[in-house]
């Protein structure tokens, strides 16, 4: 054992000697991430790795420095002072202070804190202070301290708040709550935003009245956060409180919205839903988001719905998005309502009876009905896709072709082989199994 960790020391010192970068990384990886690390002879020669790994890591490129960043940090608090002087030294190539402020990060030691919290107040380089900034939040409790002190300076406080909110203990609530109310909507936002992580009696309120901030951005924080408590839903109203949030001025906010009322998952809330998805105001980002909500709200009423406004839409991309996610319902109990709405469709477009707007391509939508009814697997779909193998147009047959392998694949394979013997259907069938029994 001593003899090959001899050699690996060796080969070590030959390869940074040849300035083959590549070749040194892995074997500092094998003496360093092996499972001899613990060995007297790599704990005897730890200074000596440590002086590679840090001429690897100012040597080396953004690949090569990412590899040895994770040898470091097993080399343990040895590699702290020599990377905490690559990150004040204000001489320094940009991308190694970087990588030491990363490093620094994943060590959690409070030696490692003061450097980072001086860096977030010196530095004008933006980008190395956000990386100082997740390198203390990945510290955990014990940098909640000093990025608290930093909430009170304006040009550290957004770092802080960014820093605080990586940090999900809560211990970090009351130090966030103490920015909820800062001129800067992106300090606001990103308090909201770290508040509501928490199950915490003291956020609710503080989201609630969040959700008339006039920053767009503190109202989607608002919006989404309260989105995650649908336990609150009927001891704040929540339906009543988000719904007017679906007509907000900014549109994103309004998709936020429709967002947090799916997860009410509530007739209520598909109502309102509803009400915008078929509203002529409302725009098609808005009316896709909306249908998606709609879908997961996850209610019998809910899937009535996409099923009404499908009848009601002359938008073929409305058509194409109802039928996508009525594909994509997972709940055991609305598959089959799911496959029933998407058969109903599938009947009317061979009537012709849904064809009330000229630019809606028909083949688009029955391609996507199969795809859909293939990802449902419910059985009753068998026939009618079946009858999509005698469609005029190929795509359509594929689709169907690979809805039915979805399906039971040894039934419907039977099926179609004594269909193939029919005399009685149509050559246009006939031949479309002909395909399908061909790519089966």
């Amino acid at each position: 054992m001593v003899s090959n960790i001899n050699q690996l020391l060796v080969q070590a010192q030959t390869a940074y000697d040849a300035a083959d970068w590549s070749l040194l990384i892995q074997y500092l990886q094998q003496l360093i991430l092996g499972a001899n690390s613990e060995h007297p002879e790599i704990v005897k020669n730890r200074e000596y790795l440590l002086k590679l790994a840090l001429s690897m890591l100012e040597m080396g490129d953004f690949q090569q420095r990412w590899e040895i960043t994770k040898v470091l940090t097993h080399l343990g608090n040895i590699a702290i002072p020599p990377l905490i002087e690559i990150l004040e030294d204000e001489e320094a190539e940009e991308e190694l202070r970087w990588y030491a402020a990363r490093t620094l990060g994943e060590f959690q030691h409070p030696e490692a804190i003061a450097p980072l919290l001086e860096l977030l107040k010196s530095d004008d380089d933006e980008e190395l202070k956000a990386i100082a900034a997740t390198a203390l939040g990945q510290m955990g409790t014990v940098a909640i301290a000093g990025l608290s002190e930093l909430l009170s300076d304006e040009d550290t406080r957004l770092f802080a708040v960014r820093s605080l909110s990586c940090i999900p203990q809560i211990e970090t609530i009351t130090p966030l709550l103490s920015v909820v109310q800062d001129p800067q909507p992106a300090i606001r936002a990103a308090a909201i935003e770290a508040l509501s992580s928490f199950h915490d009696e003291r956020v609710p309120p503080v989201l609630l009245n969040a959700l008339d901030d006039m920053a767009a951005t503190v109202r989607r924080a608002a919006v989404l956060g309260l989105g995650f408590r649908p336990d609150l839903r009927q001891a704040l109203d929540l339906v009543t409180r988000l719904q007017p949030k679906l007509y907000d001025f900014n549109l994103d906010v309004c998709c936020a919205a429709a967002v947090s009322l799916s997860r009410m998952g509530c007739d209520e809330a598909a109502k309102h839903l509803f009400d915008l998805l078929i509203s002529p105001h409302t725009p098609i980002k808005l009316q896709l988001e909306t249908i998606r909500a709609l879908s997961w709200v996850g209610t019998p009423s809910s899937l009535e719905y996409l099923q009404t406004a499908l009848n009601q839409s002359t938008s073929e991309t409305v058509w194409q998005e109802i039928v996508t996610v009525l594909g994509r319902v997972q709940k055991p109990q609305l598959t089959t309502p799911a496959t029933e709405i998407l058969l109903q469709i599938l009947r009317c477009l061979s009537c012709g009876t849904l064809t009330q707007h000229p630019d809606i391509e028909i083949v688009n939508i029955k391609s996507a009905i199969a795809l859909s009814l293939g990802q449902l697997g419910q059985m009753q779909a068998i026939e009618p896709l079946i009858s999509l193998l005698a469609d005029s147009n190929a795509s359509v047959r594929l689709h169907a072709i690979a809805a039915l392998k979805n399906l039971d694949g040894e039934a419907v394979y039977q099926q179609l082989q004594q269909l193939a013997n029919n005399d009685a259907i149509t050559p246009d069938l006939k031949q479309g199994i002909a395909i399908a029994l061909a790519e089966w």
